[in-house]
């Protein structure tokens, strides 16, 4: 299964040219507006399933160091190597499949635009909480980015899981109970280079105890 999702994803990024990828942004404006809210200080970043997304640039123009960047997609990542140029340097890339991946310190932000959706397994999700609870520093700040319950059953032919903030927590939780509280929500519209509109809903997370946000 992950040699069939790499083939996928490799043949998805050789498919286009970045700005007509389904999902491109140009900009993570909305991201990085709950980073500066949200993340206190600069530290050790990581981007889950960032491949050729920009969230890197921008992460790297703030401050944070050091920036990984996560994804099943050799391909992926190198678009955003050749962009970066000599900047791509001062990241670090991991081609792996996040649930298998062995997290190596702790993290300030942990950012996941599109990634945890595509988890239709239980056991995956449970991999993927038991990574986030590794990774993410006793103040870090996880933003969980995914389709909302009105959003597309797919991407890029694939099923994927919807989620409102209060589901997604729950369903974090259900791996790492009480380990995490909600922050902040936020409704978002993406609009492909199509023009297709998408809904997501965007989950900032923090450790508990604490109060939760409502939303």
């Amino acid at each position: 299964m992950m040699d069939a999702l790499q083939t996928h994803w490799n043949a998805a990024y050789a498919r286009w040219d970045e700005p007509a990828l389904p999902w491109f942004e140009p900009v993570p404006d909305l991201s990085i507006e709950l980073v500066r809210r949200h993340v206190p200080a600069t530290g050790a970043a990581i981007d889950i399933g960032g491949g050729a997304s920009r969230m890197v640039d921008a992460l790297l123009d703030v401050g944070f160091a050091p920036v990984s960047v996560l994804d099943l997609s050799a391909t992926a990542l190198a678009v955003s190597q050749e962009r970066l140029g000599a900047r791509a340097g001062a990241v670090r890339w991991i081609c792996q499949d996040v649930t298998r991946w062995t997290p190596t310190q702790g993290h300030v932000l942990w950012h996941d635009r599109a990634a945890f959706h595509f988890l239709t397994d239980a056991d995956a999700r449970r991999a993927y909480v038991k990574r986030l609870d590794q990774a993410l520093a006793p103040d870090g700040v996880a933003i969980i980015a995914g389709f909302a319950l009105d959003g597309p059953e797919k991407c890029s032919n694939l099923p994927v899981l919807r989620y409102a903030p209060e589901t997604l927590l729950a369903e974090i939780n259900t791996y790492a109970p009480t380990a995490f509280r909600l922050l902040d929500t936020r409704a978002h519209v993406h609009v492909t280079p199509g023009g297709t509109r998408q809904s997501y809903q965007v989950s900032v997370l923090g450790r508990a105890p604490g109060p939760q946000a409502t939303s």
